[in-house]
């Protein structure tokens, strides 16, 4: 065997459902563009976006899509437009990107209070029961019981103000939101027992398998700029879940040993070595088409 560097035999996971046309491209302006002066001519997007495999007519319609929701904004003679980030959309992936390479950093800081949300619903209104799901479930309360559901910490305007916008006009319907401790926090009936902590320790661990050759090759240094691009904006994309899905219990509450350490450390190994690289490719693939990307293109790094 040759001492030649090897740098194609490094498989590069995508996450497990991969990410839309639309969400991709706001993830990769959010990483490694930092100014709402950047003007970026569409022939660099698709030229960007060809790397992950998108065909120029979805990411048209990427760029489309970005434009409604506010995030860029087209500016030109309408002939040959350029686009810009808002600042309004830079400020929010910060945001977001501060929270997605903190999360799991340290143990929450906990006091054992819960906020609890109990209601009652008449058995034919089973819309209505769909509908406060749905709702509890998106401001991370889970279902202890079929009609209490919990989360940590004692925030609870958000949830009555749910619960009221829900069921107010649903006859019958009572509801009641409380700050709760509980006797036997740590028992089998007790709040962990409303999570799915054994499914949601496979995920790390999946996350950690699937990312263990890239992790290695990353300090072998065998991923390439060509490669790094792709192979960032996919630990990224995987890891991001995370703080979604997990509600960062106290560790009595944690089955051991819990593999949230060995996860984050896997994605922020990979996405710190490869910041430089993947900012590199994306100068060299957007440069023909945008001759001033090098003064523009950045990478987002953990402060």
């Amino acid at each position: 065997m040759s001492g030649e560097q090897r740098t194609i035999d490094v498989p590069v996971p995508r996450s497990q459902t991969g990410p839309s046309p639309q969400h991709l491209l706001a993830t990769v302006l959010g990483e490694y563009l930092d100014s709402a002066d950047a003007a970026l001519p569409s022939a660099a997007v698709i030229a960007i976006l060809g790397e992950f495999g998108i065909s120029e007519s979805s990411a048209r319609s990427a760029l489309s899509r970005l434009t409604r929701r506010g995030l860029i904004v087209a500016r030109g003679d309408g002939r040959v437009p350029v686009y810009h980030l808002t600042a309004a959309a830079i400020a929010s992936h910060h945001t977001h990107m501060r929270r997605f390479l903190s999360f799991g950093a340290r143990p929450p800081q906990w006091s054992g209070d819960w906020t609890m949300a109990s209601f009652s619903i008449p058995s034919s209104r089973q819309a209505s029961r769909h509908a406060v799901r749905k709702a509890l479930s998106a401001l991370g309360l889970v279902g202890l019981y079929d009609s209490v559901w919990i989360r940590p910490g004692t925030d609870a305007e958000a949830v009555r103000t749910a619960l009221s916008r829900t069921l107010h006009d649903v006859g019958g319907a009572r509801w009641s939101v409380m700050h709760v401790r509980f006797d036997e926090e740590a028992g089998p009936h007790g709040p962990a027992a409303a999570y799915d902590l054994a499914g949601l320790a496979s995920s790390y661990r999946n996350f950690i398998e699937r990312y263990a050759d890239l992790r290695v090759a990353v300090r072998d240094g065998r991923v390439d700029a060509a490669r790094a691009l792709v192979a960032r904006t996919s630990v990224m994309d995987s890891w991001r879940r995370f703080p979604e899905i997990d509600p960062d219990l106290p560790e009595h509450l944690l089955p051991a040993p819990w593999p949230r350490r060995q996860a984050r450390d896997t994605f922020l190994e990979i996405h710190a070595a490869l910041g430089s690289p993947a900012r590199e490719r994306l100068v060299e693939v957007a440069t023909p088409h945008w001759p001033d990307a090098a003064s523009w293109i950045t990478f987002f790094t953990a402060q």
